[in-house]
């Protein structure tokens, strides 16, 4: 079994090390293929290499995709159901232990798991070891939640939040009921290219829904700083609805993505990271495209 992960792990390693050449070729193919198509000058640094990028271009299958390490990490969402594992960091207060029992209820066929001493080596063979899609790990300062670490199995990625005003659901005023129904999901101001990235990694937490759910997530991100809530509504007659926030809310701020999983953190590729002592991070915003 270990053999067996080691040659996939190996496998979509190469892959993905392929990745970057083919995109650049690619790249240069599709230049020259518009400057044809189009009458128009081709781009001085192909000019050279151009009469051999035009006869490759007779070779290629005008349909095919480009496939990514992102189809290898997310081949069956939508097809089945995400399996999630919940857990804490080592000897958590009773604040984190509500608020893992909270994040519970909020991913459908989740399950919570008591830290204890397992080791995170040991917690991500357990968790290939069943089937599971998703670990998700709380951390807390002082009894208040403030990091989230998301981690796709079997490959990666592994995304790292800092989380910030969390209220929990006893604290919100009016609660409603909290529903077990898929949610919908609604994702506000994801643009980039690195938004489309997060938006995936947070959307394949949930499965499918069924068109009759009354239960509504919302990621709202404004100035890199994603904004969670969670509600239910109901029709109250056929022009108005009734929304309920059921809790809890917090927000999320990404600082990494490493493309591995969390065992292998130390070792992983870093896919991105937030630098903010860079004379330009205030200006920045990652998750929305730039105006």
């Amino acid at each position: 079994m270990l053999r067996r992960q080691a040659r996939l792990r190996r496998e979509y390693l190469y892959r993905k090390s392929q990745e970057e050449q083919d995109r650049i070729i690619n790249e240069r193919k599709r230049k020259v293929k518009e400057a044809l198509d189009e009458n128009k000058v081709i781009p001085t640094a192909l000019q050279k290499e151009a009469l051999s990028i035009q006869k490759s271009l007779e070779f290629d299958d005008e349909g095919a995709q480009e496939l990514n390490h992102i189809d290898d990490e997310y081949r069956w969402a939508g097809v089945e159901d995400p399996k999630i594992m919940l857990t804490t960091s080592r000897d958590p207060s009773s604040k984190l232990k509500q608020f893992a029992k909270e994040l519970k209820l909020i991913f459908p066929n989740a399950q919570r798991l008591n830290r204890g001493n397992y080791e995170m080596n040991q917690l991500v063979q357990a968790c290939r070891a069943n089937d599971v899609t998703d670990l998700i790990i709380v951390h807390e300062h002082r009894g208040n939640p403030d990091a989230l670490q998301v981690c796709h199995l079997p490959y990666g990625p592994t995304a790292y939040f800092t989380l910030m005003n969390t209220v929990m659901r006893h604290d919100i005023p009016n609660m409603g009921t909290m529903s077990e129904a898929y949610p919908h999901l609604i994702f506000h101001n994801f643009k980039s290219k690195l938004g489309e990235r997060v938006m995936n990694i947070l959307k394949y937490l949930f499965p499918v829904p069924k068109d009759e759910s009354k239960r509504v997530m919302t990621f709202a991100n404004m100035d890199d700083v994603i904004s969670f809530r969670h509600h239910v509504y109901k029709k109250v007659d056929h022009k108005n609805i009734e929304l309920s926030e059921v809790g809890p809310r917090f927000e999320m701020k990404l600082y990494e993505i490493k493309l591995g999983t969390i065992e292998n953190a130390a070792t992983a590729d870093v896919e991105w990271v937030h630098r903010p002592y860079m004379n330009t991070a205030k200006k920045r915003r990652h998750l929305a495209a730039q105006e």
